[in-house]
């Protein structure tokens, strides 16, 4: 069954308001049109409406936003920001698309896919000794250039949602 196909099948389109933490481990396209304040982390793709409010942290592969939203904001793949986006925070794009008319208010920084020990660390939101102590046990999985570790963003994210981080 093509990808696309099961993407349409796990629809979810919340208009409502809601507070907390929301995390699907499968691919879905997840569309907000109320409010939301909390946590969001998604595979697949997140959409914002136009008339969406959210108040949170945002992890997602591919993430249009067209509302409101407030937060620290991390796209894997693609960020789209749509002419009636207005986005107040830190966002952290692979790839970053802004239509005229988009209010953006804060810090861009794009991911890379490959990233040195210290950006590992505050992408990760941990501390430099976790990252050390992770990659020297060999839990972490990363490549030594002369003397700098380097790590490949997509192999720390599939890390990351196999659950081996601790």
């Amino acid at each position: 069954m093509p990808l696309r196909k099961k993407l349409e099948e796990k629809l979810l389109d919340v208009d409502a308001s809601m507070q907390g933490s929301l995390s699907f481990k499968d691919p879905v396209n997840l569309r907000i049109n109320g409010k939301f304040e909390g946590t969001l982390e998604v595979k697949g793709t997140l959409t914002i409406g136009s008339t969406a409010v959210v108040n949170a942290d945002i992890t997602g592969d591919q993430l249009i936003i067209g509302g409101r939203a407030k937060g620290k904001i991390i796209a894997r793949e693609r960020l789209v920001l749509l002419s009636t986006a207005v986005i107040e925070g830190e966002i952290f794009p692979a790839r970053l698309c802004i239509n005229e008319g988009a209010v953006f208010d804060g810090k861009c920084s794009m991911l890379h896919d490959s990233l040195t020990a210290e950006e590992l660390a505050r992408y990760l939101e941990v501390d430099l000794n976790s990252i050390m102590e992770w990659v020297n046990s060999g839990k972490l999985p990363g490549t030594k250039e002369r003397d700098t570790w380097r790590f490949d963003r997509k192999s720390v994210d599939a890390w990351i949602s196999s659950g081996k981080i601790k």
